[in-house]
């Protein structure tokens, strides 16, 4: 009996891996928005007709992930006759500005586009931004720590050091947050800072900010 179990699944295996019935047919995309869908099959390189089986899920799924604007990409086999990609693309979360234009940057600190800044994205001005760059990694977390009420206020982010992280807000006002550290705590002691008047709001000690 177990023989001829054995030999069924070995039977169904060989179908599988060779039959046309279980062939990719379609290729459908989910969760893209801005890398338009013909982009994503298209690098995928899966090839009509090609038996599930026989596709290189992982292989195609890294050729998606090398889109710039796809921060990760997974491909699934759906029986019988799909090919399944699903895409998180990247976010901007700030722009770093240069003579070719702004340069979009995800919140790890990668660029991944060149083009128009959406509205209200904030300039961050580093020396060398990118993912390994600490300062550029240290705004980002406190750009990522701040409520969206704040968040849209921020123009510009400069960081002359680490312990120095300041926003140029919309209003040409200035907060200085200092460090990435305490954060919530900032938060908290800024929001009702700023209804005060002034131009220059320090958080960077929040239990002893100040207003000038």
């Amino acid at each position: 009996m177990l023989a001829v179990v054995a030999l069924i699944a070995a039977v169904l295996a060989v179908v599988a891996w060779f039959s046309p019935l279980l062939a990719v047919r379609s290729v459908r995309v989910e969760g893209a928005a801005a890398v338009p869908a013909e982009q994503i099959v298209a690098a995928a390189a899966v090839e009509d007709g090609r038996p599930l089986l026989r596709v290189d899920i992982d292989a195609a799924a890294r050729r998606v992930a090398a889109i710039p604007k796809v921060a990760q990409a997974r491909v699934q086999r759906s029986y019988p006759s799909t090919i399944r990609i699903v895409v998180v693309e990247r976010v901007p979360v700030a722009y770093v500005d240069s003579p070719q234009g702004p340069h979009l940057l995800d919140a790890g600190g990668v660029e991944f586009a060149i083009e128009p800044a959406p509205p209200n994205l904030p300039q961050l001005t580093v020396p060398d931004p990118g993912p390994n760059d600490p300062k550029t990694t240290a705004a980002l977390a406190v750009l990522a720590a701040v409520p969206p009420v704040l968040r849209d206020q921020i123009r510009a982010v400069t960081v002359p050091s680490l312990s120095a992280i300041t926003f140029a807000l919309r209003d040409n006002r200035v907060l200085v947050w200092g460090d990435d550290q305490h954060s919530p705590r900032k938060v908290e002691v800024a929001l009702p800072l700023l209804a005060q008047p002034g131009q220059t709001y320090d958080v960077s000690s929040p239990d002893l900010p100040t207003v000038r």
